[in-house]
């Protein structure tokens, strides 16, 4: 069964400098248990919401099946850490996600490369073990909540995708 196993929304950009500083102190809250979504802007309160170079990319997903056993959202900075779901194999789809208060659509529009970063954050190697499983990039189509816990899901073909 697929669910959603944490939900990120940070007012802060932690990751910022050069991987040996270490990162910023993380935000009291930064870990939610919903966030609400708002179409091409982003979830409320995250430090992407509505800033113009990210709106191609607001909603960052990432499947728990990749990441290296004690790692979180906290870790990679990504905003939707799922079970059950392909993320990296929807580029150029459409991924709805129903926590149990409607459907929220998200075009998967690239990839979200892991970083050196992740060597730090996580352990050593990590990066590189990430390569092609560091999640995906997204935009809302929908303006909607998503709740940690189970979800439905549907994968549909991106008609925009050929325009592009």
């Amino acid at each position: 069964m697929a669910q959603i196993v944490e939900l990120l929304a940070s007012p802060v950009h932690r990751f910022e400098g050069r991987p040996a500083d270490g990162p910023a102190p993380a935000p009291d809250g930064e870990l939610v248990s919903t966030v609400r979504i708002r179409a091409g802007l982003g979830i409320v309160g995250d430090r992407y919401f509505g800033q113009q170079a990210h709106r191609d990319a607001s909603v960052t997903v990432v499947a728990r099946e990749w990441l290296p056993d004690g790692a979180g959202l906290a870790q990679v900075r990504r905003n939707v850490l799922v079970e059950g779901i392909p993320v990296d194999d929807l580029v150029g789809s459409i991924l709805t996600l129903d926590s149990g208060d409607g459907p929220v659509r998200l075009r998967v529009r690239r990839p979200a490369h892991p970083c050196a970063w992740m060597d730090v954050t996580i352990r050593p190697g990590a990066w590189r073990g990430l390569r092609g499983h560091g999640g995906v990039r997204c935009v809302p189509l929908d303006d909607g909540v998503l709740r940690v816990g189970p979800v439905s899901f549907s994968v549909s073909a991106d008609s925009a995708s050929a325009d592009h």
